[in-house]
Parts: C-alpha cells; structure tokens; sequence
C-alpha cells in the first residue's frame, strides 16, 4: 500500500531517531553539569550555524522554484532561523558573550561540519530530497532543546527571555509541519523524491549533529 507523505515523514523520523548515547553534552546540561564556559561556546557556535542554515536554505528554496510547495517549505526555514538568530543574541549575552568575545572565538572545525554539510546539500541534493532528511534530523534537534530549555531555568537561574533561543526550536511548529507534508507530497507524486537518498542524507546529518555535541564536550 503506498504510503502518504505524512506517514512517510512520520516513519523516516522514527526509524532514523538518533542513539541517545550519541549526545554527550546535552545530559549534563539537564543535570546541570556542564560549566557556563560550555554555554558559552554553545552560544558562539550558534552564532555561526543559524546565519550559515539560513544562507543554504534561501538557497534551497531558489532551486525549488518550479516546485513552489518545496520552495515555501525552505523559504518557512529560512524565516524560522532569521527569528532565532535574535533570539540567539540574547542567549548569548546571558552567557557573557560580547562582541569582542564572539570576534576572538575560532569556532571548532567538530561544530562547523554540520552547517558545512548543509550547505553541500544546498548546492548538491535533490531539494525533495533534503526536506525529508532535514525533517528527520529537526525531531532529535527539537528534544535537545527542550531539555536545554528546562536545564537553562532549574540549574543556571536563565530567564524566559534567554530561553527563547531553545523554546523557539523545542515548540511545536505546526505550519512548518503541513509545509514539509506538502513538500513531501508533490515530490513523490511528481516522482522528484528518493527515499534511498534521503535516507543516506538524514544519516550523514546525524553524524555531523553528534559531532557538534562531542566537539563541545571536548572543547576545553
């Protein structure tokens, strides 16, 4: 029986759910283990990544412009990160990051493989393609922040206001949601999508996404 785009979604999430021995950091923030030399890096590679996604999803969405549910898709992500990025500012300065502080950080090559690959797919995949991979990642990213969330209020005293670079991506975003379903939908019945690709895609991104968690583990 064919599948629809919603449960196809639904099942490449699952089936592709990251181990989650594979995140060393993210359990110590929500013991309230790691030190707010941590937080900050966390910040700072931040600051990289979102204008970085941004860029290669805008990119993305100009690819897809003969396929406008595809490009609406990339174009909703681009105006998500636009969003957090100011929000990220406001996290950044409760971990004491200031501009001077952000132009001396040399952001680690383990952090940046993430948003570099991204980017390879903004230039290299099929667009239908990456929309089913990046849906399966954003799941794992989405816990990661709530968990963040909640630890930046119970052990580090954070406020509401620099949370809200976590709450952002934590919530729920039911218009990007029917977006991707919409995407997903055209692609296959205009048979732009490969699942085998895809696939392959949301692994490599997982990889890259344990890699940002390890690099900051390790970073001294």
């Amino acid at each position: 029986m064919t599948r629809t785009a919603r449960e196809l979604l639904e099942t490449t999430t699952r089936e592709l759910a990251p181990d989650p021995r594979s995140n060393p950091l993210v359990p110590l923030i929500a013991r309230g283990e790691a030190d707010r030399a941590t937080l900050a890096a966390l910040a700072l590679e931040q600051r990289w990544v979102i204008p970085a996604d941004r860029t290669a999803f805008l990119h993305l969405a100009e690819r897809s412009a003969a396929a406008p549910e595809t490009a609406a898709y990339f174009t909703a992500l681009a105006d998500g990160e636009a969003l957090a990025a100011g929000h990220l500012e406001v996290f950044a300065a409760a971990c004491g990051v200031d501009a001077t502080r952000a132009e001396a950080y040399d952001p680690l090559p383990g952090c940046q493989s993430y948003p570099a690959y991204v980017a390879w797919l903004a230039l290299n995949a099929e667009p239908a393609d990456v929309v089913l991979a990046l849906t399966a990642n954003f799941s794992a990213w989405g816990g990661y922040c709530a968990t963040i969330a909640g630890a930046l209020r119970t052990h580090y005293g954070f406020t509401d206001e620099a949370c809200a670079f976590f709450d952002f991506f934590a919530e729920p975003a039911p218009g990007l949601d029917d977006a991707g379903v919409k995407a997903v939908r055209a692609a296959l019945d205009e048979g732009r999508l490969d699942e085998h690709r895809a696939h392959r895609y949301a692994r490599l991104l997982q990889r890259y996404e344990a890699m940002f968690w390890s690099a900051l583990r390790e970073h001294p």
